[in-house]
């Protein structure tokens, strides 16, 4: 067990500091005085914070912390806090550890009984979601999806059933294939697309995935999106009866088949779909499809 009381002794610790997306009047008043106080800051691109420290004239040392370096990074950082140091923490836009590097750091830092403050700040997901038009509560972040399609689509299926909106991020290169990817799995349900958020040319695309990925095929992509989705409308018995007992007309090497043929799986990966969505046994899907075949 581990309880920290953040603010008893203020002395040595990791902080946690989101910075803006965008808009640099985002950061707050707090997060200025921690990175001013701070013995040094690690960064995700010490290029990129070296910008926002010189807007509000603050000296702090940098250290680079970033997903090529961090498993070094982590024991210097450490010891630095257990000589008395604050380190604060942050990424090259939002929240660190969001989508971005620093949950390492702080997982070190808990795991050694050091301090870990939170600022709260600046962060795309929420903001996009909120002007989403979209229901708020419940919703499931993801952040990230796979590159490759494949991974994509597997990822997408198994989120099918959530119930509340669901929250990617995504680049301006890959952003069409996954609305496609979203109508395919999903069919048409509501969506909507955060751009360029809290930035001069901020703009959100609500409607269907229909409507959305029509107007991926029109417009050329810039910005970094947050892509959402509605979740499932669990009130819909005759969409989960549908979705739940389409393959009972399939016979056990037919619904193999259908996932080897339509979803890319190999066979081991398909016997496996299948025996998950028959609820039986994966030998008895393997002895059944091999036997047929």
């Amino acid at each position: 067990m581990n309880i920290q009381k953040s603010f008893e002794n203020e002395d040595a610790a990791l902080y946690v500091v989101p910075t803006p997306i965008g808009n640099l009047e985002d950061i707050t008043y707090r997060a200025i005085r921690m990175l001013r106080e701070a013995s040094v800051i690690a960064a995700e691109d010490t290029r990129n914070t070296k910008k926002l420290l010189h807007y509000f004239e603050i000296e702090t040392p940098l250290i680079s912390y970033h997903e090529h370096n961090h498993q070094s990074r982590v024991n210097q950082l450490m010891e630095r806090i257990k000589g008395g140091e604050v380190v604060a923490l942050v990424s090259d836009a939002g929240m660190p550890a969001i989508s971005d590097p620093g949950v390492e750091l702080v997982q070190a830092a808990i795991a050694e009984e050091l301090k870990v403050v939170v600022l709260p700040g600046a962060n795309a997901a929420l903001s996009a979601l909120v002007g989403s038009g979209l229901t708020t509560q419940p919703f499931t972040f993801y952040g990230f999806l796979p590159r490759k399609k494949k991974e994509k689509k597997q990822i997408l299926e198994n989120l099918q059933k959530t119930e509340g909106t669901i929250v990617f991020y995504e680049s301006p290169y890959r952003v069409k294939d996954t609305v496609e990817a979203i109508q395919e799995t999903y069919g048409n349900r509501k969506m909507a697309l955060g751009r360029e958020l809290t930035k001069r040319f901020e703009e959100y695309i609500r409607g269907t995935a229909e409507e959305i990925f029509s107007w991926c095929k029109k417009n050329e992509m810039r910005g970094e999106f947050v892509v959402m989705v509605e979740g499932r409308n669990m009130s819909d018995e005759s969409e989960i009866r549908q979705e739940s007992t389409w393959w009972e007309a399939m016979s056990l090497h037919e619904h193999v088949a259908y996932y080897i043929n339509t979803s890319g799986f190999n066979s081991k990966e398909a016997i496996k779909q299948t025996a998950v969505d028959r609820g039986i046994p994966k030998r008895e899907v393997y002895q059944a499809y091999h036997i047929q075949t």
